[in-house]
């Protein structure tokens, strides 16, 4: 395994730590955009950055004040789409941007209503081929999947004066990743595939690899 490079800090003896309260605890997560279905059968497009995947599982974690959330309630399919970091703009175009209508009022302030945000955010639309909703055609990597459940989460939002949350937990029907990123038909490249992490708010990309696991297998 390749060598980690020293953090830029104080000598070990002198580290000290402080007690805060951030108001996210986004220690660089992925991010994802989220493909679900309007009432209309119109789709709806949403950035999230609270994911993870255990198997062919990946469970979502959204605000109970989404479109995204409203949506999977009376129709469980989706797309999850992964952006690479050349993708940010249009992440964050569509970050202030909500289907829902009117805009709840704790988020009127930073939001406003799109009814279509692949046009908003300049993506384009793709068909999918296990459900109806589309992909998003510029994300190098597109998980068609269903919602199996959905779980309320009674932690309190710093984000939002309502409390708590949902894990939407999803079944992966089918992944589509861009030609140039595969390798032995069935592997990602992980020196090419590159994810958008949100950092603190912030956007960033990988460094270079640092080493692998005894289980990598390219």
């Amino acid at each position: 395994m390749a060598s980690i490079p020293a953090t830029p800090t104080a000598p070990a003896g002198e580290i000290e730590f402080v007690t805060i309260a951030p108001k996210i605890l986004y220690f660089g997560n992925p991010i994802a955009i989220v493909s679900t279905a309007n009432e209309d059968a119109t789709p709806n497009l949403a950035p999230i950055s609270s994911f993870w995947a255990l198997g062919w599982t990946i469970v979502l974690g959204l605000l109970r004040d989404t479109k995204t959330l409203e949506n999977f309630k009376t129709n469980s399919e989706c797309v999850i789409n992964i952006p690479s970091p050349d993708l940010w703009q249009q992440v964050e175009r569509l970050a202030p941007l909500t289907g829902l209508d009117p805009v709840p009022q704790e988020k009127a302030q930073k939001f406003h209503y799109e009814p279509d945000k692949f046009a908003a955010a300049q993506l384009t639309p793709l068909a999918s081929e296990c459900v109806a909703v589309p992909r998003v055609k510029e994300c190098p990597a597109q998980l068609e999947g269903r919602a199996l459940k959905i779980h309320m989460l009674e932690g309190e939002s710093r984000l939002h004066t309502l409390s708590g949350g949902a894990a939407v937990e999803v079944e992966i029907l089918r992944v589509h990743v861009r030609k140039d990123f595969v390798i032995d038909e069935h592997y990602v490249d992980p020196s090419r595939w590159q994810p958008l992490i949100y950092n603190f708010r912030h956007y960033y990309g990988l460094g270079e690899e640092l080493g692998r696991t005894f289980r990598a297998e390219v």
